[in-house]
């Protein structure tokens, strides 16, 4: 078991053939004045250890006060400071690594490694000192032509310039046909068995569930929500080293034996390409 506090979780399998993990860190207050993008390493999903950096600086790869320019400001919810690093995503594109994230009420930001290797060290990749877009939670999808699109927030995506320093279009809403949104966060988007799948999380009955739409195009039309990964809000979906696609997620209810630990499980696709875990012990955690 990952025994450490980590919300959001994303993992990525890296061009080398071993998976890296990032999340939100902050515990035990996830609202307060936070900073810092860890990644973990693994090569089987079962052992993780920090990506080592440098000696002091162990698995933080970047950081808002060392390194962020309008990511700095600190501002008061309900009288306290309030600066949360939100939901970083690691993505290998172009020959090298990228994080996405979020500073609640600044916007979201895109890091470039500079060496082409994990632990960075990391660059902003924005063309201008501002956020990539005013909303919370970020993440990146590209296609099988080589395009790049940034998405966020509830379900919205733009396609980005080639060397993904500015969006090239303004970001639109893509939309469940039986909903408003397909989440009203943590939007994600990949693609399998020639389907685009949009994933997003949301709150019924106080649970925190991964929903999906799937389209054949990736503007959409999509198709109706469905409840993909009971109790998965905010994950991603990856293919490990066979194809074998998973789900990410993590401990989010006071229920959950592993609460805010980062979590991995199995998917398969039903006949009608719609997802759900795999059964019989298909679970690994992180």
């Amino acid at each position: 078991m990952f025994d450490y506090p980590l919300r959001d979780t994303s993992i990525c399998l890296g061009v080398d053939g071993i998976y890296y993990l990032t999340g939100t860190t902050g515990s035990p207050d996830w609202w307060a004045v936070t900073g810092d993008i860890q990644i973990w390493k693994s090569p089987d999903l079962v052992d993780w250890t920090p990506l080592l950096t440098e000696p002091r600086r162990r698995s933080i790869v970047w950081n808002v006060d060392r390194e962020g320019t309008w990511q700095k400001p600190i501002q008061l919810r309900d009288g306290a400071p309030f600066r949360p690093l939100w939901a970083p995503e690691l993505h290998y594109l172009k020959g090298t690594y990228w994080l996405t994230y979020s500073i609640p009420r600044l916007g979201n930001g895109l890091l470039r490694s500079i060496s082409g290797l994990p632990e960075g060290p990391y660059a902003d990749n924005i063309s201008v000192d501002s956020p990539l877009s005013p909303y919370i939670d970020a993440s990146l999808f590209q296609d099988e032509d080589g395009q790049v699109y940034f998405l966020c927030d509830n379900g919205k995506i733009a396609r980005m310039n080639e060397d993904m320093t500015a969006l090239v279009e303004e970001l639109q809403l893509l939309k469940p046909a039986n909903a408003e949104h397909v989440g009203f966060e943590g939007t994600f988007l990949f693609k399998a068995n020639g389907l685009y799948h949009l994933a997003g999380a949301d709150f019924v009955d106080g649970d925190y569930h991964c929903f999906v739409a799937s389209s054949e195009h990736i503007y959409g039309p999509y198709g109706d929500r469905y409840l993909a990964i009971p109790h998965g809000g905010h994950n991603t979906f990856f293919q490990d080293k066979s194809g074998q696609w998973w789900s990410t997620f993590f401990g989010n209810n006071d229920s959950a034996p592993f609460k805010e630990r980062p979590a991995a499980l199995r998917i398969e696709f039903d006949s009608d390409l719609r997802i759900k875990p795999m059964g019989n012990g298909g679970d690994k955690y992180g």
